[in-house]
């Protein structure tokens, strides 16, 4: 009896053991490609396929293939770089990079480049453009038509990256810097500018000061002609006239004021003194 049940576990033991074998290579067989992704496979006899795997759950064969990951959606990335102008001036660029993959050419990607193809294609295709399309503008032009500088830079690197199998989906200029002498050479001619713009604002409010001045003298002369001839028409009666309207306006003021008295005419003004 002992013996019947030492064989048994013997044989569930075995049994235990092939089936964790059997799950060990059964997962080893599974492999997921997970949204977003594409996978390579190497075989160890036959080397990459040119089949490009979608997401999913696939097979592989255990210990003689390999899948390999590529993430394909869009990576920002920051590359900068200094080269000359066409007046040779110094400049600083910095262009931000939205690349990925293309996916049917991730084969050949793997197998030319490697999984660091980034690192390794697009600092030197950047560098090499935009030496090639700031060599074609003077500084002030890269300023003034920064957004042709960029149409440029944009066409020519797109070209450039598809050679390598890369797409790159947006390419901006973050950054425009140039050498300290250009620098202060602008800063200088926005001062000269203001300076003469203001200037210029001195020049012109000094004319209208002057049309007023002109436009006043000739509206005094021309009051006091019209005064002259009503002296001349009206005589003694215009000033007369003045006068009493003067008078009004003079009693009127008077009568509104505090601490004024009015006393009748020839009445003695030292009022209740004590005689001594």
């Amino acid at each position: 009896m002992a013996a019947a049940a030492q064989k048994l576990l013997s044989r569930l033991g075995s049994l235990g053991v092939g089936v964790a074998i059997a799950g060990g290579v059964a997962q080893s067989a599974l492999y997921n490609v997970d949204g977003g992704q594409r996978a390579v496979i190497f075989d160890r006899f036959t080397g990459v396929k040119n089949e490009v795997v979608g997401e999913g759950t696939h097979f592989i064969i255990p210990w003689v293939q390999r899948a390999i990951h590529f993430d394909i959606r869009s990576t920002p990335r920051a590359i900068s770089t200094i080269t000359g102008s066409k007046d040779l001036q110094n400049v600083q660029i910095t262009l931000r990079i939205l690349h990925r993959p293309d996916p049917a050419k991730l084969p050949s990607i793997y197998l030319n480049i490697g999984l660091d193809y980034a690192e390794r294609v697009l600092p030197s295709i950047t560098n090499e453009v935009l030496k090639a399309v700031v060599a074609q503008f003077d500084a002030k032009d890269m300023i003034t038509q920064r957004e042709k500088v960029s149409k440029q830079v944009s066409d020519a690197l797109c070209e450039r990256a598809a050679q390598f199998g890369l797409l790159l989906d947006d390419i901006s200029i973050t950054h425009l810097g140039f050498g300290r002498e250009f620098t202060e050479a602008v800063e200088m001619k926005q001062v000269a500018q203001q300076e003469a713009e203001k200037a210029k604002y001195l020049v012109e409010k000094a004319e209208q000061m002057k049309i007023a001045a002109i436009t006043t003298a000739e509206g005094d002369a021309q009051a006091a002609k019209l005064l002259s001839i009503a002296f001349k028409s009206a005589g003694d009666s215009l000033i007369e006239l003045r006068k009493i309207e003067a008078a009004e306006e003079i009693a009127e003021r008077m009568a509104k004021a505090k601490n004024v008295a009015y006393l009748p005419s020839g009445q003695n003004t030292l009022l209740n003194l004590n005689q001594v």
